[in-house]
């Protein structure tokens, strides 16, 4: 069916307001999306690695999930929901469920519990095959913990643990390029997308990975206006800038073929994006041009990179 932003908008909310996440934060507008893909009639069994997400929808006996929800530890998300899965296919197998109920299982996790301490139990849940979707809602550091540095960090960024001062500039290090990672896992699909534009990529690709059979992955840039340093109402533009600039391509790997989805006419130059962020205010400071430059240079090695792949 095609992708019609007023019907999508009207389905019923599966996370419900009333949470306390931070105005402006991209983690709940991604989980929304994401939720809005299931079909009408579906159940979901949602999966949360402890982080912003979690400890701010859930706290006992009350809760901002209308689905089915489990909380585990930041380090077993995909472990938690594999178990999920199987117990579900055995009981069915069995005739102890429903055949007309169809559910769906689906867990979220920041970059911290997903590229760091959870990628151990999300590597194994895709290599054993488990029907289900790892939705990591990726902004860019540990952020409910006090905004330090992680492996989905951009370079240069200024963190808790990696602060900006006369013999630092930021983080070091280039961010880890998960989606490929998940991607020679040889799983049926894979993904990355962000808010942008009318919601259009985020829903299609949620929909192709939740009922795509097998295990799926989806990776979205999800900006944090505490760690970000932006206000909040410029969420929207900063992931745009994101995707024009080339430092967040829109892809998928769909069963091992690369598919670029969206190519800029004319590619924006990355400090068109770091310009808006707090976090990289330092390399605007004059004696730091080179490291705009080095930026820059990263961002396009891994753009040509990408494009070649989804040439082959």
């Amino acid at each position: 069916m095609a992708y019609n932003l007023k019907e999508v908008m009207n389905k019923p909310e599966r996370l419900a307001a009333g949470h306390r996440m931070c105005a402006g934060c991209g983690a709940t507008i991604a989980v929304r999306g994401v939720l809005r893909a299931l079909h009408e009639g579906d159940h979901a069994v949602i999966g949360n690695a402890t982080g912003c997400l979690e400890v701010s929808t859930f706290m006992y006996p009350y809760t901002a999930w209308e689905d089915s929800y489990i909380h585990n530890a930041f380090e077993n998300a995909g472990a938690t929901l594999s178990g999920v899965e199987t117990a579900y296919r055995a009981l069915k197998k069995r005739g102890k469920l429903s055949e007309k109920e169809n559910f769906k299982f689906i867990t979220f996790g920041g970059d911290g519990g997903t590229y760091d301490i959870g990628f151990q139990s999300l590597s194994g849940a895709m290599e054993r095959g488990h029907d289900l979707v790892y939705v990591c809602y990726d902004n860019g550091a540990y952020m409910n913990t006090g905004i330090q540095r992680s492996s989905a960090t951009p370079m240069y960024a200024d963190t808790t643990t990696t602060p900006v001062g006369s013999q630092s500039c930021g983080k070091m290090q280039n961010r880890k390029d998960l989606a490929a990672i998940i991607a020679e896992h040889d799983v049926p699909y894979v993904a990355q997308t962000t808010l942008t534009q009318n919601f259009k990529d985020l829903y299609e690709k949620s929909e192709k990975a939740i009922y795509t059979e097998g295990p799926a992955f989806l990776n979205i840039m999800a900006p944090c206006p505490r760690g970000w340093r932006y206000e909040t109402s410029d969420i929207m533009k900063i992931c745009k800038l994101g995707v024009e600039t080339c430092y967040w391509p829109l892809f998928e790997v769909d069963h091992g073929k690369w598919i670029l989805n969206y190519e800029p006419k004319k590619k924006l130059p990355i400090e068109d994006f770091l310009r808006e962020q707090g976090r990289f205010k330092h390399l605007f400071k004059k004696g730091n041009e080179d490291l705009i430059v080095q930026f820059q240079n990263e961002v396009d090695r891994r753009w040509e990179d990408l494009k070649y792949r989804c040439a082959r």
